[in-house]
């Protein structure tokens, strides 16, 4: 059988093996799901498939003589939502602790921790129904994993601009704690005036206070980088030009 893999997926091939077109031959018992990630593809990553043009699922058996297209994920992807959820919340690997902040300052739901294993990501991503996010190909390929993504690029910049491709989640910057992803609330200055230093009383009146960690911010705190990546990410998904 022949494969033809789109491009997109290509960089999950072996370098030796990282061409359009792959030979397989079935061995009448694999079905086509294994069939492509023996190639190294997670299936996470696996869009539309077609058999001599018509569709089929990773369930499909394959037989000598097929010519399989092997196409990646539509973007923006859609990902299930439960009942009442407004927006689709993410889990990050420790690897994407920086990437979390910055999904967290955009307002987007993204948990994270710097000392969880892949058995324990896979138990809460399922529990919670969060995407995983991971740039370890071996944890998509997890079978208990209800939805997971591939991270693309190396630095935070370039694999925030993917993420916000891929998933086009709704923007609500400055409303999430960065620390610990807690929803921030208002709270009045008069509350927390004594734990304010003497230049942020006087210049600032408007504060918010996560509710789960305490750490408190204000409006006018942020430093022209936090900026310039709100901005950019907006520009991103088309709220500004």
């Amino acid at each position: 059988m022949r494969l033809r893999i789109t491009a997109e997926l290509l960089l999950f091939l072996p370098a030796s093996r990282r061409r359009e077109w792959q030979r397989v031959t079935p061995d009448g018992t694999s079905t086509l799901g294994h069939v492509v990630e023996s190639l190294g593809i997670p299936l996470p990553e696996v869009g539309p498939m077609t058999v001599d043009g018509a569709a089929v699922g990773p369930s499909y058996q394959p037989a000598a003589g097929d010519v399989v297209h092997v196409r990646a994920v539509p973007r923006p992807q859609r990902v299930p939502l439960e009942p009442g959820q407004l927006a689709p919340r993410f889990l990050l690997d420790v690897h994407l602790g920086t990437l979390a902040r910055r999904l967290r300052l955009l307002g987007v739901d993204a948990s994270y921790h710097n000392d969880m294993d892949d058995p324990s990501l896979v138990a809460e991503a399922n529990a919670e129904r969060r995407v995983l996010l991971t740039r370890d190909r071996g944890l998509l390929r997890r079978r208990a994993l209800w939805l997971g993504a591939y991270v693309r690029g190396a630095s935070p910049q370039d694999q925030l601009s993917d993420l916000l491709e891929r998933f086009a989640p709704p923007l609500r910057p400055w409303t999430r704690c960065t620390a610990c992803n807690g929803e921030l609330a208002p709270v009045g200055k008069h509350e927390i005036e004594r734990l304010l230093e003497a230049g942020t009383r006087r210049s600032y009146d408007v504060y918010g206070r996560c509710p789960k960690c305490g750490r408190i911010y204000w409006r006018g705190a942020h430093s022209g980088h936090l900026e310039e990546i709100v901005r950019s990410a907006e520009r991103a998904v088309g709220l500004h030009p």
